[in-house]
């Protein structure tokens, strides 16, 4: 049966893929160490209790009705005043759009902004972003991320592609790496977006800048966020942030996300958005507007969330660290932010205790899942070039408790290679 263009060449999801064949192992009785959603267990990572409260109410209080197309007023006031508090950003209530998570609204900003063929600069690894693209037929203009500016994406490496873009896509921190930018690396791009745009004059269209920070009050020790408009406030025409309680309140299932920029972008997003029917449910709406005022239970949640969180990525970290001084092929990125840790797991070439030859990444992958037990993400998955040893390894799911025993499966499963 023939399909429409876009259904016959969409890529299937990597992880959808990996995802069906952990349930698989699951089912069949298999003891999984599952280190691939980005997902939180809610008996490890519940959502605050008073978020679950107001949530609790407004469904007491018969919230159950369409929301307004573009969010609720009082949910688009306590975002913007969530926004001065804790971001130093000034954004009115008409300058911010609410939806049912983060992705339709990362769907209708690339369908607001992007014609088929312009060019949309995205680095991999990144989430979804080849998606994206794809979605609108725009063309993919590729920057390879790398290992020692830890896989951010650097001004240098995007210049030469600024030319006749659309559409430049950053996260920080960033999925799948856990990584972040540096305020010197983001100034440098702000700076390159700022003279391409002055250089464009007034009839060429913008360069503009999807800024996803859904992870950005998740960062640990001293790292610190950085965004475009408080490094560069001149670039405020020109960026569109992304954001969202799904990840910093641990709610993915809550599904209520915002966008805020300049009022025009939002205005097209705002109808596209209206004929798909992608907007936050009406009770979560109340309740996260009442909840985003609540600094002091914020504060609470925060703290006690990002050290259980951090703990984990620390303790996954040291003891890949020990492994590689064991003489063992792998390695890690320190953690920064997100829920999320970089490992390196070079094990092409190698041949398994029953003489079969890893020739390829997904050899690996597949033999980390069989033998060691470990399901955790390529990078491949994520638009990095199919040879990369590096994996996405995210904690949202994970028991303190068992990653010492997931240390010492992996390290036994590193012995029977040679």
């Amino acid at each position: 049966m023939k399909l429409s263009h876009l259904a016959e060449t969409l890529i299937g999801s990597e992880i959808v893929k990996l995802g069906g064949e952990i349930r698989d192992k699951i089912r069949a009785g298999e003891k999984i160490y599952n280190f691939t959603v980005g997902d939180f267990d809610p008996a490890i990572f519940p959502i605050p209790k008073g978020l679950e409260e107001e949530i609790i109410t407004a469904y007491r209080n018969h919230f159950t009705n369409y929301p307004a197309a573009e969010g609720n007023l009082d949910l688009r006031e306590a975002i913007a005043y969530f926004l001065k508090e804790r971001e130093q950003l000034n954004y009115t209530p008409a300058e911010i759009l609410v939806s049912c998570g983060g992705r339709p609204l990362i769907y209708s900003l690339y369908r607001a902004i992007c014609d088929k063929e312009d060019k949309v600069i995205y680095a991999v690894p990144s989430w979804n972003n080849n998606h994206y693209t794809h979605f609108v037929g725009a063309e993919h203009i590729v920057v390879e991320a790398r290992a020692e500016n830890n896989f951010m994406p650097i001004a240098k490496d995007i210049k030469p592609h600024l030319k006749g873009a659309t559409l430049l896509a950053l996260c920080s921190p960033q999925n799948p790496t856990g990584t972040t930018f540096t305020k010197h690396d983001l100034e440098a791009i702000c700076d390159m977006v700022l003279e391409e745009n002055n250089r464009r004059g007034d009839h060429e269209k913008k360069l503009y800048v999807m800024y996803d920070q859904m992870y950005w009050q998740l960062t640990f020790g001293d790292i610190e966020h950085y965004n475009p408009v408080s490094l560069r406030p001149a670039m405020k025409p020109f960026t569109i942030f992304i954001d969202a309680i799904s990840k910093a309140f641990a709610a993915t299932g809550v599904r209520v996300g915002w966008a805020f920029g300049p009022q025009l972008i939002l205005d097209k997003m705002k109808a596209i958005m209206s004929h798909v029917g992608s907007w936050a449910p009406m009770a979560e709406q109340k309740a996260v507007a009442r909840f985003l005022y609540n600094k002091e239970a914020i504060d609470s949640y925060l703290q006690q969330f990002r050290g259980e969180v951090e703990v984990r990525l620390r303790d996954i970290y040291n003891g890949l660290q020990q492994l590689k001084s064991e003489g063992f092929s792998v390695d890690a990125i320190a953690p920064q932010a997100a829920i999320y840790l970089t490992i390196k797991i070079d094990l092409v070439g190698k041949k398994t205790a029953g003489g079969n030859q890893l020739l390829q990444q997904s050899d690996v992958t597949a033999y980390l899942l069989n033998e060691a037990k470990l399901a955790v993400v390529p990078f491949y998955a994520f638009g990095a070039d199919k040879s990369s040893p590096w994996y996405r390894l995210s904690v949202g799911t994970c028991k303190k408790e068992e990653i010492s025993a997931m240390i010492d499966q992996l390290r036994n499963a590193l012995k029977q290679l040679s």
